[in-house]
């Protein structure tokens, strides 16, 4: 049985919201001193990658330098609205991978990311782990959130059983780079364009949202240079309806904020529909007619789902 099984609230420590992450940039793990960089670039959370960026015979050591880095940021509480540590781990197959899990799991982590995941059973199996990593940390239960990786065919099928197998999934999503394991096991031909993924990663997403996971992130983009086309698909990617974006270089990070951040002129449009609907209801009509345009109470509530989680990550990143 999860240790945290229900999907409802998706909280963290002390039962607040985990805050929507724009960009998550993976760093090499026995490269922690590139930290520094992938906060200079901004990056909302950094990925301490302990599975394909490291070398086999060097796992071991970047496992400790790792524990090293995530235990030096909880050490330092002013630290902790700034960017959010998670750590790429290997899949949990052998008594070697759970005892990495033990050694990177502390305060200053803010989630895991689990990969080669199968079925909602290795969700269960992490979550439990984690738990008693919580417990042995003196954490929050659910401190940790988990990221599973849908790296399969089958795992991209069952995006709904992985989401809703333990309330600490708050970030989910289809990550359809060029070449990679989820080309491989789908068989599509990326392109720039991303039409071919266009289906699977809509498909994702709508299952990702059903299972009450509130953080859809995509990815990737491996084109280095090529930063016209990683804003037209992080805005592709943000129509659908995802919140954020993995990224492998701190060039990458920028643009990936600035899509998925409302503009000005967006937050202010918000405000004024919220406002005008508010008008209107106060004198008793349910509906108007605003900036050309038919709103509701549904609108409104959109709009102000915007400006409260804008709020809230302003919050965060002056604390």
């Amino acid at each position: 049985m999860s240790s945290d099984s229900s999907a409802a609230g998706r909280t963290g420590a002390g039962g607040t919201s985990r805050l929507p992450l724009r960009s998550l940039l993976f760093v090499p793990g026995n490269r922690t001193e590139w930290l520094a960089k992938a906060e200079a670039a901004g990056a909302d959370a950094a990925i301490l990658d302990l599975e394909d960026a490291v070398p086999e015979q060097d796992k071991a050591a970047a496992c400790a330098e790792v524990g090293e880095a995530v235990a030096a940021r909880g050490a330092h509480a002013e630290d902790a609205g700034r960017m959010a540590l998670f750590v790429r781990v290997n899949a949990l197959e052998s008594w070697a991978a759970a005892e990495a899990l033990r050694t990177v799991a502390g305060p200053g982590l803010a989630g895991v990311l689990l990969p080669k995941v199968r079925d909602k059973e290795d969700v269960r199996f992490a979550d439990r782990l984690l738990g008693w990593c919580e417990r042995e940390e003196g954490l929050a239960p659910g401190s940790v959130s988990l990221v599973p990786l849908l790296e399969s065919a089958a795992s991209l099928r069952s995006a709904y059983e992985i989401g809703s197998a333990a309330s600490r999934v708050a970030y989910l999503g289809a990550l359809t780079g060029a070449g990679g394991d989820v080309e491989r096991a789908v068989g599509y031909q990326w392109s720039p364009e991303g039409l071919e993924t266009l289906a699977l990663r809509s498909r994702v997403l709508l299952d990702v949202r059903a299972s009450g996971a509130p953080h859809p992130v995509a990815g990737l983009w491996t084109r280095i240079d090529d930063l016209d086309g990683l804003r037209r698909f992080a805005e592709q990617n943000r129509s659908l309806g995802y919140t954020g974006m993995m990224a492998i270089h701190p060039s990458h990070v920028p643009v990936v904020n600035d899509v998925f951040s409302p503009g000005a002129a967006e937050l202010d449009r918000c405000r004024r529909l919220v406002a005008a609907v508010r008008e209107a209801q106060s004198k008793g009509r349910g509906a108007v007619a605003f900036e050309g345009q038919m709103v509701d109470e549904a609108m409104a509530a959109t709009a102000q789902q915007t400006l409260d989680l804008e709020r809230r990550r302003a919050r965060a990143a002056s604390a």
